[in-house]
């Protein structure tokens, strides 16, 4: 019981620690670029996934036109529209594919995730900093030094930080989103015209 009270404090700890990592301009263009989009569609591998498809249930909550990449009711990205990519490492060659096809295609791609040079980052408009442990940091070759070292990496599986912190960190963006929306309530009802 002791590892899971631990595990839970490193979770809570990761996410509160997380949020000294974000910038008010990066999230505003996020947001806006959101808000500006015609359909926003949303991806991310294995839990990531879960995380991106919780966060396409509160755009459509919005009024927003959001879609789940690989859905069968997804139509064509275009150029009016956004991609919000989710990947901790940023180099998940689905995630990163399906980002490059967007911006070939002329959409903004967002990015969420803990490496913003990462090539996801590079390829992106907008990101998120999401800092919470990937599976990358596992990989890394010099994991076994910084551990000897005494910097000591969370008990929680994987990329379970990133994922619980990314999930927070999104449904916070609703918040955020939910009042901008309401300050341009002409421009909400704008969008639905477009989508009736």
């Amino acid at each position: 019981m002791e590892i899971m009270k631990t595990s839970i404090r490193a979770i809570l700890d990761n996410i509160e620690t997380a949020q000294d990592f974000l910038d008010e301009e990066t999230v505003n263009q996020f947001e806006d670029i959101i808000i500006n989009s015609e359909n926003v569609f949303v991806t991310g591998a294995g839990r990531s996934g879960l995380a991106a498809k919780a966060f396409a249930m509160r755009l459509m909550h919005l009024g927003l036109s959001s879609y789940v990449v690989g859905e069968t009711i997804s139509p064509a990205i275009n150029a009016e529209d956004c991609i919000i990519a989710i990947s901790g490492s940023g180099e998940t060659n689905t995630i990163v594919s399906a980002a490059r096809i967007a911006k070939n295609r002329g959409s903004k791609v967002l990015a969420v995730t803990s490496y913003p040079e990462s090539t996801l980052g590079q390829l992106a408009d907008g990101y998120l900093l999401v800092k919470g442990r990937t599976k990358k940091e596992v990989d890394d070759e010099n994991y076994m030094k910084r551990q000897i070292h005494g910097n000591y990496t969370s008990l929680t599986p994987l990329g379970t930080a990133f994922e619980l912190t990314t999930l927070v960190f999104l449904d916070a963006i609703v918040s955020e989103l939910m009042e901008k929306m309401q300050q341009t309530e002409s421009d909400l009802k704008a969008r639905h015209t477009v989508l009736e």
